[in-house]
């Protein structure tokens, strides 16, 4: 759930290549965040980052291919999921880089959301991510389940949903102004409803 803005996995070592790719893919960020998926061009992207417009078309081909790049590069990065010792304390962090990541102006994250519904590949590419992303983060509820905090059959998935879309649908659909307590509400509702048995296990049962 980080910030996809952090490049530190684009900067590893592997020469010209690479850095190439680094230099691209931060002016494909910045690009996108000033002027959105519509003004995303690969002639702009080569101009601003000082790359020629050939070796871009070669290696990228086309706007889309920008797009998944830079979202794959997003899943790259060595992020790990918060760890306070307990689950409305895990959620409540992992709530506020979310929060920070949507609120900062301009939001690279909204701005790729906005791309994934113009790029088939692109939207593929974030349905990547996102599964990525929340499956690192299944050891928040493992740990709680440790902790004795939550029901072993707790679902994972259901329960990072929950505590996690509260700060989607305010900001980004309902552009409401931020609220600084809204990441520790949800996480609460979300801790406190998963232990009550509100997010049980799929089985055959329960499907």
């Amino acid at each position: 759930m980080t910030d996809p803005q952090d490049t530190t996995s684009d900067r590893r070592p592997g020469g010209r290549t690479a850095r190439v790719r680094a230099q691209v893919l931060d002016a494909v960020r910045a690009e996108l965040a000033e002027s959105g998926h519509e003004g995303l061009t690969m002639e702009g992207v080569a101009t601003r980052a000082g790359v020629h417009r050939a070796t871009v078309y070669r290696r990228w081909r086309d706007v889309a291919g920008l797009l998944v790049d830079v979202i794959d590069a997003a899943g790259e990065v060595d992020w790990q999921p918060p760890d306070t010792g307990s689950l409305r304390g895990d959620l409540t962090a992992l709530n506020q880089e979310i929060q920070e990541s949507l609120v900062v102006r301009p939001s690279f994250p909204l701005a790729l959301m906005a791309a994934s519904f113009q790029s088939e590949q692109a939207a593929r590419a974030q349905t990547r991510l996102w599964a990525d992303r929340y499956a690192q983060c299944e050891i928040l509820v493992e740990r709680a389940v440790d902790r004795s905090e939550l029901p072993e059959d707790t679902d994972a998935r259901s329960l990072l949903i929950a505590a996690t879309a509260p700060l989607y649908h305010e900001i980004v659909l309902l552009r409401a102004e931020p609220d600084a307590q809204l990441p520790k509400r949800a996480a609460e509702a979300a801790a406190l409803a998963a232990a009550a048995g509100a997010f049980p296990g799929r089985n055959e049962e329960n499907p």
